[in-house]
């Protein structure tokens, strides 16, 4: 099918591996000209149909910086995937969190989806069309134990936000959506110092035996495998693309079943 994503401007954040890296590849593969962003670029360098941005998200200004940069460069923004996000593990509990842990948390996350979002909606309002895909998380609802309370916070206000914006900006020709993955095998889960390595530090054992178990202690994945960065990618081309015209203000599951109810 085709996607009607040929000369497409797109802006993709925390572009250079993962999902990030999965959707820039998918969007440029439908023909968009995507401005991919993250800090580091290397991976980025050499990809037909992409401009790599070295660009710190996390900085307040730097956002609007971006869409700037897209604007300057395309004089439009067709869509904006806001996949730039961050988690870090904690075992000890509740109590042992600060403000600190959840302020990083909402700044990686929501901040990021927010700042990113404000900045580029004038130009999409101006043409009027538009597409913003949001990557969010089961955490955002599900919360098997307390070790991503803080991100889990963030991601419940990304799609909160989602919803708040599909509201007001739906009659201006913009959509506005989330995707909630579960587990998937990037780095996050699989990585140096991600989930399962974090955990088996823990737990005294293999990083193996530690996914393993977190994913049992979870109700286990129906379809007996993590979620890939290109299924989520391919989810997010769909909800970009303009034959899912009339979609806006939803939250897509992409988990390979684990969550069982709706």
């Amino acid at each position: 099918m085709d996607l009607m994503l040929l000369d497409k401007v797109a802006i993709v954040t925390g572009a250079s591996k993962g999902i990030g890296m999965a959707v820039t590849e998918a969007l440029a593969d439908e023909g968009a000209l995507v401005v991919a962003a993250a800090r580091g670029i290397s991976s980025l360098q050499g990809l037909q149909n992409v401009t790599a941005v070295a660009i710190d998200l996390s900085d307040r200004s730097a956002p609007a910086e971006l869409v700037q940069r897209a604007l300057d460069k395309y004089g439009r923004v067709d869509v904006l995937v806001n996949n730039i996000g961050g988690l870090r593990i904690g075992l000890d509990g509740f109590l042992t969190l600060t403000d600190s842990d959840f302020q990083w948390a909402l700044e990686m996350n929501f901040f990021t989806t927010l700042r990113a979002s404000r900045a580029a909606l004038p130009a999409m309002v101006q043409q009027g069309s538009g597409a913003i895909v949001n990557i969010a998380s089961v955490n955002s609802f599900f919360q098997p134990d307390g070790s991503t309370i803080e991100y889990g916070a963030a991601k419940a206000a990304v799609v909160n936000l989602t919803k708040s914006l599909a509201q007001e900006f739906g009659s201006q020709g913009i959509r506005v959506n989330a995707v909630s993955p579960g587990p998937v095998s990037t780095d996050l889960w699989l990585g140096e110092g991600g989930v399962a390595e974090t955990v088996a530090t823990a737990r005294g054992t293999d990083a193996c035996t530690a996914r393993d178990s977190i994913v049992e202690g979870m109700g286990g994945i129906a379809t007996g495998r993590f979620t890939t960065p290109e299924d989520v990618a391919n989810l997010v081309a769909l909800l970009a693309s303009p034959r899912t015209s009339n979609v806006t203000g939803a939250n897509y599951l992409i988990d390979g079943g684990l969550i069982k109810t709706t």
